[in-house]
């Protein structure tokens, strides 16, 4: 299974890097299809999110061709709103996404030497082609929740909702799963701290002595993969679009020939440089450097943890009273150790909502067992870290009730009343934008027809 899951995600990503090598072996020459404001749509676009939604598997109710350059068309409605109404997503949040998606492909394919001789392309590269379509999809999101943010759900809609559902539409719920957990980050020692920030030191006299210049530095040695490309350089950036504690030392430089401070953050260390401001917006370049994390010291957390786990067994002290005062899960360990589906807005996961880690070993657990350490990947800060769990409650799949699923049929009824405002939303747009279609996509069974003035 894992053989075939890898080959099917490899020739999505030739799909997806490839772009429209199809239309250069049937020479057939590359046009503009669509123009939505002042974006183009072209026919390659469509082909290439075609053969992309083929390898996902995507099914479509109507014409691809017709379907897709729809969705495009109304995510560049979005964007262009979102550029007029100033809405930014944090560059973090963008890499994290990115690195997400490469951990992924790394896991299904097996590791990152072979993702990398497969495409031809470094990791490096790979994300760069990434971040821009993970910031969009981003940017896009975000303007979506801005148009619908003032949607609230009451119990009343939501009892009238379910009662007026026939018996054969309510909805199945599969078996879900609510999972304590405790995590610890191994030891860095501090000699190896020592090390990286002695390196960032030597960094900065070589810069400030004009022995080598910041850009050169950064493509060499930064451990940022995305801004190393472009010797460090970030794009302009609003304070809360970065960390805090960058984010303060960024926006108190004020000469572009110094570098700052050696500042630390959850990623790692950073020495930054100043290129220009533009009133409460700052472009700055920076170098990342990680500590690097023993096998030793994994060792010695998972050892820990494990001791952890046999005294809570023991019954010397709770998984609860051990999650609030040992892990350092931020997202939890103020809840007893209940990991949050912020998603849901519940504790409860389907087991593919878990990161796969944990549902691995959640899989085949008792109720009120807990297992033994492991380690995995921090989502939010691609760290690796270390972990117990406890399977708190499965719930089996059933057919939903009102007692036992408000929530998620709260979220239904929220679905489907931000959908109605989403829609109008486009309708009004449509009328406000100049698009230009196609001849021959003029005649598609669009899902907003007012395409077509």
């Amino acid at each position: 299974m894992k053989k075939s899951l890898s080959i099917k995600v490899l020739i999505f990503l030739q799909v997806w890097m490839i772009g429209a090598i199809s239309y250069a072996q049937d020479n057939i020459i590359d046009e503009v299809v669509w123009v939505v404001g002042d974006e183009p749509i072209l026919k390659s676009e469509i082909e290439q999110a075609r053969l992309r939604a083929q390898y996902e598997g995507v099914k479509f109710d109507k014409d691809p061709y017709c379907v897709i350059p729809e969705q495009m068309a109304v995510q560049k409605l979005f964007l262009h709103q979102a550029v007029i109404d100033s809405i930014e997503v944090s560059e973090a949040d963008v890499l994290k996404q990115v690195d997400r998606q490469m951990n992924f492909y790394i896991q299904q394919i097996g590791s990152k030497e072979k993702l990398e001789e497969y495409l031809n392309q470094t990791t490096t590269q790979l994300r760069e082609k990434w971040r821009e379509e993970v910031r969009n999809q981003m940017i896009a999101d975000e303007m979506k929740r801005k148009i619908v943010g003032d949607i609230k759900v009451t119990p009343a809609q939501v009892r009238r909702y379910f009662s007026n559902l026939p018996s054969d539409s309510i909805p199945y719920v599969p078996t879900q799963v609510e999972v304590q957990i405790i995590t610890q980050e191994p030891k860095i020692p501090q000699e190896e701290i020592e090390r990286v920030k002695a390196r960032l030191r030597d960094f900065t006299e070589r810069i400030n002595s004009g022995e080598t210049q910041f850009s050169t530095l950064a493509r060499l040695y930064s451990e940022d993969p995305v801004s190393a490309r472009q010797g460090g350089e970030m794009d302009f950036m609003g304070r809360g679009q970065l960390v805090p504690e960058f984010a303060a030392v960024a926006f108190n430089l004020t000469d572009p020939k110094k570098v700052s401070k050696i500042v630390e953050t959850e990623y790692g260390f950073h020495i930054i440089q100043l290129i220009e401001k533009r009133g409460d917006r700052i472009k700055v370049r920076h170098i990342l450097l990680k500590p690097q994390i023993s096998a030793e010291e994994i060792n010695a957390s998972t050892m820990r943890l494990d001791s952890i786990a046999d005294d809570i067994r023991s019954g010397k002290f709770s998984f609860e009273a051990a999650a609030t005062y040992l892990s350092s899960d931020k997202n939890s360990k103020n809840n007893n150790g209940l990991m949050p589906n912020k998603n849901e807005g519940t504790s409860r996961f389907e087991m593919q909502q878990l990161p796969q880690e944990i549902a691995v070993v959640i899989d085949k657990m008792n109720i009120g067992e807990i297992s033994k350490a492991f380690t995995m990947i921090n989502t939010e800060n691609q760290k690796q870290e270390c972990a117990i769990v406890k399977l708190k409650t499965r719930i089996p799949g059933h057919k939903a009730t009102i007692t036992e699923d408000y929530q998620r049929l709260k979220n239904v009824v929220l679905e489907k009343l931000q959908n109605e405002k989403l829609q109008k939303w486009i309708a009004e747009k449509q009328k406000t934008t100049y698009v230009r279609i196609n001849e021959k996509w003029k005649n598609c069974d669009f899902q907003y027809p007012g395409w077509i003035h």
